[in-house]
């Protein structure tokens, strides 16, 4: 493509594949610069999630366009643009084109019409007539002019934000990349949330920083904050200022140097200047301790494959907006040319930075699911090859034969490499299949939790085939916000997780080392907590780093593991298992498991203490695959009493309705694995009926019957169903420990551990500990 081109300057991810490079299968060349021009208003910038009306005019070139020509403006494949529809103009998204000649034009769209990443297009086709050279065609997306709102702009800030458009004037079915291509900017909104964040535990004296920022409804850290703030510790903290001016600008900041004396539980309190509070920070414990937690998102990509943005701005996001300590990039195989993979190694080598934040090397072998389906593969060091599932959209061949094109294969390639390497299952648009293909050695973890869904169901195939593996969570984000991943408006349902690593220090080998033995925890909705379980035997075990079934030697004898430990030779009867959770907000529950066995639920308030809050929480999905979105629709409704605080959980996509009366809450919703809902508190704590109305769950239920036991009402597909429960009308309980003495199973693997649920909507896994008799 030559320099002056409309995509002069970009990384090579964001053309087209097939096009300029002697190509003709999907994009021509020919005569490009005379085929037309196409120019777009408004101009500037627009706010991120707000309604618009975007004018889209191509203007005929040479050639005009022929009868049946056609143009196309694509978005690329994870934007969440609204689809646009046709045929309400008092609604929002109305779109329509029309030609200045009069010519009859038909629109159409298609969410997967043409190639990633630039999938999702508008075709606006000539039915009768044609253009001649200067006729223009007006599109307009979110067509005001007759009372409808517009349409509704992405909801994750880009910069800039490109339409694709694409002429067909010889009504040949091969586009034409038009010169000088729309864009304009994509800006965060108004403040609408204020996040604080301290690190999990420190040490007594030993230094540590506040992180500040504002993000606007739909999760995107806004420099609209301005004016003086005041800073209140629960205890005094060393170095922490008594008031901040926020920088111009900014979006994030973040207070260095800070240092505190031993405290169970320290947390920060950001206020107004006016003394209004804006938010409690994460609490942080400080306390000597051999492994500390540090925070990861091990899972997202940019725009060099189907996200946004660059690689180095998703570190940069990453490292000082999300505030994690470490991060990996995970892009899709078949999109990584040998430019960009050499390109992603020097990003992860500049970036990676001990005792600051740690980049790992890596990719996402993303091959179909017959043959293993999606794996991250993650290396502790830079210069290592990448071994794709594919070349599908990779038009250099020359390392073909490095590719691995199944599951089998590529464990075969990285075990034969010799070196240090990780590789873990997950769900994306393809699911890791592991009854296909499992290896000991490489996979110590699956990934349990994305901005895809909360997926359960992997750890318990990981059972189901022998695995002793962790849990980890992360966002697999495509809206460059990897490490506070909100999910927007797109067909993902739920806030990325995050991975908490327990390791010695914030460098790249022992982070390494934590994931290599399982000393991990995992969490959605970016939610930080401070976790600790441990299993007590009363004769000492053989212990084990490696799965055992590769042979090798224990590295001690023991009879206290920590999560991810596994222990073999086994005698007891019995392990006392002890865990502390503490979080930011109340615990809901804590479930004790043992594999697939629920063994108990443990709530840290008791019957007595029930009141009038209740919660309607609905989850699930469709089934493993793409197309595992549950959509629910209806009304819960409430007769012979009444409510009020009502409000929404885990309600991530603001275009779905939630409108809240005196007797009724009427919503759509969409779940893919996690779960979502509402709570309430009743006027009578007894009275009345609650009556529930969807598409996929009709009941009815006596309020007096809501108590300590949820109801439950299944729907079928994957875990999907419509839960009911009952809530004391406070719970203060933001932290718990207990103690159960748990029987072993003689004939199978013990695997103990918790899933948590916190009133806020997030969940929390350890990685389980392995008893093996």
């Amino acid at each position: 493509m030559p320099d002056d081109s409309p995509f002069a300057g970009l990384p090579t991810h964001f053309l087209i594949p097939g096009h300029g490079r002697g190509h003709t299968a999907h994009h021509t060349d020919y005569m490009a610069a005379e085929i037309g021009s196409v120019t777009l208003s408004p101009q500037g910038a627009v706010v991120a999630g707000e309604f618009v009306e975007l004018k889209v005019v191509f203007t005929a070139g040479r050639f005009g366009m022929d009868d049946t020509g056609s143009l196309r403006l694509c978005t690329r494949q994870v934007s969440d643009l609204a689809r646009p529809q046709f045929k309400d103009p008092k609604a929002a998204n109305y779109t329509t084109a029309e030609a200045s000649n009069g010519a009859i034009l038909e629109l159409a769209f298609d969410p997967k019409l043409a190639m990633r990443p630039w999938s999702r297009t508008l075709t606006i086709s000539v039915k009768r007539g044609f253009l001649s050279p200067g006729d223009t065609i007006t599109i307009r997306l979110g067509d005001q002019r007759q009372g409808g709102p517009g349409l509704r702009m992405q909801t994750y800030t880009e910069e800039p934000f490109r339409l694709l458009a694409l002429a067909d004037v010889f009504a040949t079915c091969n586009w034409a990349l038009l010169e000088n291509q729309p864009s304009l900017r994509v800006v965060p909104g108004a403040p609408a949330t204020h996040v604080a964040l301290l690190p999990t535990q420190r040490r007594p004296g030993e230094a540590f920083d506040l992180c500040l920022r504002a993000d606007d409804k739909w999760g995107n850290p806004t420099p609209e904050l301005s004016g003086r703030f005041r800073l209140r510790p629960s205890a005094p903290v060393a170095g922490l200022p008594e008031t901040i001016d926020w920088p111009a600008g900014r979006r994030a900041l973040r207070i260095e140097g800070l240092t505190a004396a031993a405290d169970p539980r320290l947390t920060i309190d950001w206020l107004a200047e006016d003394g209004m509070l804006l938010a409690t920070s994460t609490p942080l414990r400080l306390a000597q301790a051999e492994l500390l937690p540090y925070w990861a998102d091990l899972h997202g990509q940019s725009g060099e494959t189907v996200g946004t943005g660059t690689a180095q701005q998703l570190a940069t996001y990453a490292r000082d907006a999300a505030f994690v300590d470490a991060m990996c990039h995970q892009g899709n195989d078949f999109q990584i040319t040998g430019e960009f993979w050499a390109s992603l190694n020097r990003t992860t080598a500049e970036f990676d930075q001990k005792g600051r934040f740690v980049f790992f090397p890596g990719y996402e072998w993303s091959g179909n699911t017959a043959l293993g389906g999606d794996r991250n593969v993650l290396y502790p060091e830079e210069g290592r090859p990448i071994r794709r599932s594919c070349h599908a959209l990779v038009e250099d061949l020359s390392d073909a034969d490095m590719d691995a094109l199944d599951a089998r294969a590529l464990h075969a390639a990285l075990r034969a490499d010799g070196r240090p390497t990780l590789c873990i299952p997950h769900v994306g648009g393809r699911y890791a299949n592991l009854f296909y293909a499992h290896d000991p050695m490489l996979e110590r973890q699956v990934e349990v939790h994305s901005d895809w869904g909360t997926f359960d169901w992997l750890l318990e195939d990981a059972f189901a085939v022998g695995a002793r593996v962790g849990v980890t969570a992360g966002s697999d984000g495509h809206k460059g916000r990897q490490g506070a991943s909100h999910p927007g408006a797109s067909q993902f349902g739920s806030y990325g997780g995050l991975t908490c690593l327990l390791a010695t220090e914030l460098s790249r080998p022992a982070l390494f080392d934590a994931l290599r033995r399982r000393h991990h925890y995992a969490t959605t909705s970016a939610t930080r907590v401070l976790l600790s379980v441990g299993v007590t035997l009363a004769t000492p075990a053989d212990q084990h780093i490696d799965d055992p079934v590769l042979g090798g030697a224990p590295v001690g004898r023991t009879a206290s593991a920590m999560m991810g430990d596994i222990l073999t030779g086994v005698s007891d009867a019995e392990a006392l298992f002890s865990a502390e959770l503490s979080a930011a907000g109340p615990i809901e529950r804590i479930e004790l498991r043992n594999r697939t066995e629920l063994l108990e639920t443990i709530r840290p308030y008791a019957p007595a203490e029930l009141g009038r809050r209740i919660r309607v929480l609905w989850e699930g999905s469709e089934y493993r695959g793409r197309g595992r979105e549950t959509f629910w629709e209806g009304d819960v409704s409430l007769a012979g009493n009444g409510w009020s605080a009502v409000s929404p959980i885990n309600r991530w996509n603001q275009d779905k309705r939630f409108a809240v009366s005196a007797d009724k809450v009427d919503f759509q919703a969409v779940t893919t694995g996690g779960f979502g809902g509402f709570e309430a508190m009743l006027d009578d704590a007894s009275a009345g009926t609650l009556r529930i109305a969807t598409g996929l769950v009709n009941a009815e239920i006596d309020v007096a019957s809501i108590g300590f036991e949820e109801k439950v009402f299944e729907a079928g597909g994957l875990g999907r169903r419509i839960r009911v429960l009952r809530l004391p009308d406070v719970n203060p309980h933001h932290s718990f420990s207990f103690e159960r003495r748990v029987a072993l199973k003689p004939d199978a693997d013990n695997a103990l551990y918790l899933r948590a649920t916190l009133e806020g909507g997030a969940v929390v896994w350890s990685s389980p500990i392995y008893l093996i008799k």
